[in-house]
């Protein structure tokens, strides 16, 4: 029987996102999509996310925003998550100084004033340039989520916490797996834990991809495989 890694995606992605690493991981294991429910307040996504679990423990990954859920879920039923994978992500709140510019997206986007993802915009924020499949991937799932899912997952970035602590007191398996210079992820967060104890794994890659499981599929599904042995 194939063990279960569920997978919590990230803000204007869906299970598309993890199109790329099934070929690597299924014959292994059985990859569990838990989409982001349309909720602006944690502990009803929790319930939501948690009456979707079949499982009395769980391995639990999540990209970007998932993986603050995914640690939301993990400091609120501790006993339910065996180990927590964090895929570009922080458990952490919004640095400050993006704060007033996803202040201004949201207040568009509860206007009704919804800007779709083009391919160019898309190309900027891709490592891979050259992938016309891939560029349009990221643009389908951004543009078919639409503005609903782009205003509720949008307020949720303005609301988190930082949760490193309370999930370091839990002594769950825990592993943080980023790129160097990815401009999307909260750096700052990541070097602040040079200054506390903790046993989190931390591993990295060179390069700006934050949608890692997309543009790098192969050399990600070696870092779950390792994460599966801790």
């Amino acid at each position: 029987m194939k063990e279960k890694i569920y997978l919590i995606p990230g803000l204007m992605t869906d299970e598309r996102l993890w199109s790329r690493v099934k070929p690597y991981l299924d014959e292994k294991y059985e990859l569990i999509h838990l989409p982001i429910p349309y909720s602006e307040d944690f502990d009803e996504i929790n319930k939501i996310l948690d009456r979707q679990i079949n499982d009395d423990k769980i391995n639990l990954l999540g990209f970007s925003l998932g993986g603050y859920l995914a640690t939301y879920y993990a400091v609120t039923f501790p006993n339910k998550v065996k180990r927590l994978f964090l895929l570009s992500s922080t458990p952490s709140a919004t640095e400050q100084k993006d704060i007033p510019r996803r202040e201004k997206k949201l207040q568009e986007a509860r206007e009704g004033n919804f800007t779709s993802l083009d391919e160019n915009k898309a190309v900027e924020l891709l490592e891979v340039k050259n992938d016309k499949q891939l560029v349009m991937l990221v643009c389908d799932m951004f543009n078919e989520l639409g503005n609903e899912a782009f205003a509720s997952q949008l307020a949720l970035t303005l609301k988190r916490e930082e949760l490193f602590n309370k999930l370091n007191e839990l002594k769950i398996p825990t592993y943080l797996y980023y790129s160097l210079e990815d401009r999307l992820l909260n750096h700052t967060s990541v070097k602040a834990l040079e200054n506390i104890e903790h046993d989190f794994k931390i591993n990295y890659r060179v390069g700006t991809s934050h949608n890692i499981s997309l543009e790098v599929p192969k050399e990600f599904c070696e870092e779950i495989k390792k994460w599966m042995q801790i």
